[in-house]
């Protein structure tokens, strides 16, 4: 079982930054991928970035490209966004997300991917 626990939400105005942070429970965190979601009311949640067990590969939806980046520290069994120039179309829900130990050959950008869920943490960017 791993548990998620996202922080770091708020609010923010256009153009401003946040940066989210997920501390995962347990002793096999550095040899899961990693990745963060967000839901808009009314939308689908969606892929927003992903990180691999070793953080030497890094992925990112285009529309976050430039602006957020994802980051790992194993030591801390911490995942992180780091979200600059934000704009109003960001606000949602974001989620940490978690894989099952030791696989490789995944796609990072499913949802069906990651078995453990945070509860998430709600990002609101006004404008």
């Amino acid at each position: 079982q791993v548990l998620l626990a996202e922080s770091g939400g708020g609010l923010v105005q256009a153009g401003g930054s946040l940066g989210l942070s997920c501390a995962a429970s347990g002793r096999t965190f550095s040899t899961r991928a990693m990745g963060w979601f967000r839901q808009a009311p009314g939308k689908e949640r969606e892929f927003v970035a992903a990180i691999r067990w070793s953080g030497d590969s890094t992925y990112l939806a285009d529309s976050v490209k430039g602006r957020f980046t994802i980051s790992r520290d194993n030591a801390k069994n911490t995942v992180y966004l780091q979200m600059n120039s934000l704009k109003p179309e960001d606000t949602a829900v974001y989620y940490c997300a978690g894989t099952a130990a030791y696989l490789i050959d995944i796609n990072l950008r499913r949802i069906a991917s990651y078995p453990y869920w945070g509860q998430g943490t709600q990002v609101t960017v006004s404008s």
